[in-house]
């Protein structure tokens, strides 16, 4: 047989292959527009010039502390600049990125250090006692630097250092080099599964530069955006947002706590023209949209997770909002699906454009395919708009896998597809749309909350005899868990005794919002059927 022609004295090599990496792309902002403000936070003025530079000193400083290529370098912390100079200096060391969902409770915290084997932690003194009661049950003894935010409230300093201290140790032209690989790990976010502990998706450093790609052509960003950080950063790496402003040299306006006051005021003060954020984010804007008088231009904005109410979508457009809706998981990176809009929808009544806007959509450029398929045979449903099946993903934006957790990866990953666990409908026009969650999971703010950790919960109550949780949907919140409990014979308690109770054991959102006392509806072998108990929750 002939040899290839095309293979004949070619081959890859360092003039035609450089691994992907997001971390080129600050590289390449700072060397081209250096002055340009890179981070607002408060008073305080970046540019990319200094970006760039202490990212640089913190990878230095880590280097010298003894971070080395594979570690897991974690961070608490709200939206503040530490947050994106770790998203470049962690990932410079060859380290690997751990941002932790500051929302969590003591025990999630410990398991996601130990279970991430963290070898340094970077702590915003605000989670102070968190991180205290955390580390008080950790195998784990990572170096603890404080982060002494000047817009932080409350809070102790509990490290051994401090992180401007910590920092200035190290050198501003760190000589950082590329992975050898470009699926070297990168980054290690944790996801609540259906049971037990969290699993710790990897991402790999090819994967989080398409997907930050995929952000900018998804959303059909311009050269300098302003991008108002509603989403938190330690969601998906801010669904990669982190790493895509630097690709169009665009301003990060730091928020630390989302409130409409702080929303409207960053909007007008910095010219704000993105933002992101679950749905909760968009009906709290819409409610006090009311109050203002506008700004006299459209600002974009992108939501996922539940998907949102036609309502909220036609209010957030009459305030001068344009909604982009995206869809995703953890385990891609966060949204890599859009509902691409067509001009021709644009004549459709009100409630008939926010239905096609509601829709997930099509994939990502930079993801390769979905379906929607037979859980079992992979066998693709018809695209008729009504028949169900799982929705799976394959691509470059697909997690490298979960740590440690090798049955659960090769099971997610079974027939050469990510199984997500979501349901939903494909429409002739190839758009997905979901129908529902995956049995167990509720999606409350854009944050998952495994209804068995809820359950356990209950189950601690000693006048519990059985609980089942479900979601129930929420107009703010999309969904909050709902309990049905059935309480032991001659024990009593009520609905706010069960919350309480649950929100002295668990992170107070994770807790439910409803408690309902019943006889649950049991299969004849005794299971529960929960498909009975989210009707009844959704007829409450």
């Amino acid at each position: 047989m002939a040899a290839d022609k095309y293979d004949d004295g070619l081959s890859q090599n360092a003039a035609n292959y450089t691994p992907l990496s997001p971390l080129t792309f600050l590289r390449r902002a700072a060397a081209v527009f250096p002055e340009n403000v890179a981070i607002i936070h408060g008073e305080q003025r970046t540019t990319y010039r200094d970006f760039y530079r202490r990212s640089q000193q913190l990878a230095s400083a880590l280097v010298r502390a003894g971070v080395r290529k594979g570690d897991t370098v974690a961070i608490m912390a709200p939206n503040i600049p530490p947050m994106l100079e770790a998203h470049y200096g962690v990932p410079m060391t060859g380290a690997v990125l751990n941002t932790l969902n500051v929302r969590l409770d003591a025990a999630a915290i410990a398991f996601a250090l130990d279970h991430g084997e963290a070898k340094v932690l970077l702590t915003d003194r605000e989670f102070s006692a968190t991180i205290k009661a955390a580390l008080a049950s950790t195998t784990a003894r990572p170096l603890v630097i404080d982060i002494d935010d000047p817009l932080a409230i409350g809070g102790d300093l509990i490290g051994e250092t401090d992180y401007e201290s910590f920092i200035a140790t190290g050198d501003p032209a760190f000589a950082w080099s590329l992975p050898a690989d470009e699926w070297d790990a990168i980054s290690l976010n944790y996801t609540s599964g259906t049971t037990g502990n969290p699993k710790g998706v990897v991402y790999h450093h090819r994967g989080a530069y398409l997907l930050a790609t995929g952000n900018i052509l998804a959303w059909h960003m311009p050269a300098h955006p302003v991008y108002l950080w509603t989403l938190p950063m330690f969601h998906c790496n801010g669904w990669c947002f982190t790493w895509s402003l630097s690709i169009t040299a665009g301003t990060h306006v730091c928020l630390r706590r989302v409130e409409p006051g702080a929303i409207f005021e960053a909007i007008e003060r910095h010219g704000v023209t993105h933002l992101c954020g679950a749905p909760i984010v968009m009906n709290m804007i819409a409610s006090a949209a009311a109050d203002h008088p506008g700004f006299g231009r459209t600002i974009e904005i992108a939501t996922a997770a539940a998907p949102p109410p036609a309502s909220v979508i036609g209010k957030m457009e009459q305030s001068g909002f344009h909604v982009t809706h995206l869809y995703g998981l953890t385990e891609t990176y966060g949204p890599a699906v859009v509902s691409e809009w067509h001009e021709s929808w644009n004549g459709l009544p009100p409630e008939e454009r926010a239905a096609m806007k509601s829709r997930q959509g099509v994939p990502y450029q930079v993801l390769e395919d979905i379906m929607v398929a037979d859980p079992d045979t992979l066998v693709p449903v018809p695209p008729d708009g009504e028949t169900m099946g799982e929705v799976f993903f394959r691509g470059n934006v697909v997690m490298k896998g979960y740590l440690k957790n090798a049955p659960a990866t090769d099971e997610a990953f079974r027939g050469g597809w990510f199984h997500s666990g979501d349901l939903g409908v494909m429409h002739d026009d190839g758009y997905l749309e979901l129908k529902d969650r995956s049995k167990d999971i509720i999606i409350s703010g854009g944050e998952n909350i495994s209804t068995i950790e809820v359950e356990n919960a209950i189950y601690g109550h000693p006048s519990v005899l059985e609980a089942a949780v479900v979601a129930r949907p929420d107009e703010t919140w999309g969904e909050t868990p709902c309990a049905f409990v059935t309480l032991r014979p001659g024990k009593i308690a009520t609905e706010q005794d069960i919350i309480d109770f649950c929100r002295e054991r668990m992170a107070h959102f994770k807790a439910p919002r409803t408690v309902v006392f019943t006889e649950l509806p049991k299969t004849s072998t005794g299971k529960i059927q929960k498909f009975k108990l989210r009707e009844a929750a959704r007829n409450l």
